[in-house]
């Protein structure tokens, strides 16, 4: 089952923290799927990953052209299975992960706007839902200005 970590964004912008996470995803190897809650921001995100690295380049593509299969990062509003065979599976602005899915990742990331109270319930909710199904969870806050693991379940 993959490792599920939620990340609290309340210092950095996902704009700022997701460029992090697929950078290491793609160092780890994994292809990534961003599964976003909305279309227009998922063309949002596209336009600035262009933009980061300053000093290298972020492969990545909007789900539905012709090459989605050998994009290594797939920004999709969709669910279900990864068209581009995702390892490690993304999700921002309020999109979820379902418990009976995430066995097909290697890992699974819930970012959320901690300033943003109905996204601090909605991970609650989605934390309750994916550790009750028996997935390993790790809760991480950057409250402290450095990202620190706070609390861990199923692990």
């Amino acid at each position: 089952m993959a490792e599920v970590f939620f990340y609290h964004l309340t210092r950095s912008p996902l704009e700022a923290t997701l460029p992090m996470l697929l950078e290491k995803s793609r160092a780890a190897g994994w292809r990534v799927l961003v599964r976003g809650g909305d279309a227009a921001r998922l063309d949002w995100l596209d336009e600035r990953l262009w933009l980061v690295p300053e000093d290298g380049f972020l492969p990545h593509g909007l789900a539905g052209g012709p090459h989605d299969s050998a994009q290594p990062v797939l920004l999709s509003a969709e669910a279900g299975p990864p068209a581009n065979g995702a390892q490690a599976l993304i999700c921002v602005d309020g999109a979820r992960a379902d418990p009976a899915e995430i066995d097909g990742f290697t890992r699974v990331s819930i970012l959320f706007d901690g300033n943003d109270a109905a996204a601090v319930a909605a991970a609650r909710d989605q934390w309750r839902a994916l550790t009750d199904a028996g997935a390993p969870a790790r809760y991480w806050s950057q409250e402290s200005g450095n990202w620190a693991e706070k609390a861990s379940k199923n692990v």
